[in-house]
């Protein structure tokens, strides 16, 4: 049995629950290897996930938002040959559930199979200027 001290449990630093389960979500998302993926940064606002999901079809697939977390889930329905008749199985044919936790502001634009690559692009808008002038109605 392992311990670790963990920053949030201070009491100094109440109310974190929720970036304390983050933390806890990105470390379990790491620590899964199947399926491969790339991220690749795109410009300054814009982001790509490149998953690798050969075989899979785009019905055997779900990209999907959840507050901050993206999750990509693929799960074969049936139609697989007999694996007697393999003399060797290296591509996976097994579901799967990867998730990401995304920064504030990215947002999902699109999502497309290609050659058994799956992207995913996000964005992040452009920012508003932080300083606004606020009108003043009369009463």
């Amino acid at each position: 049995m392992t311990t670790r001290t963990l920053l949030f449990d201070s009491p100094f630093l109440l109310g974190f629950d929720h970036t304390r389960a983050l933390i806890d979500r990105a470390q379990r998302a790491a620590a899964e290897s199947y399926p491969p993926y790339n991220v690749e940064a795109r410009g300054d606002h814009a982001v790509r996930i490149t998953l690798a999901v050969a075989g899979f079809t785009p019905d055997d697939l779900a990209v999907t938002i959840e507050g901050r977390q993206l999750t990509v889930a693929g799960k074969r329905e049936g139609g697989d040959a007999d694996p007697a008749s393999y003399l060797h199985r290296g591509i996976a044919a097994r579901g799967f559930t990867r998730a990401f936790v995304l920064a504030d502001g990215l947002e999902v634009t699109e999502a497309r199979l290609e050659h058994g690559l799956l992207h995913i692009d996000l964005a992040r808008p452009e920012e508003r200027p932080t300083v606004r002038r606020i009108p003043i109605s009369q009463a």
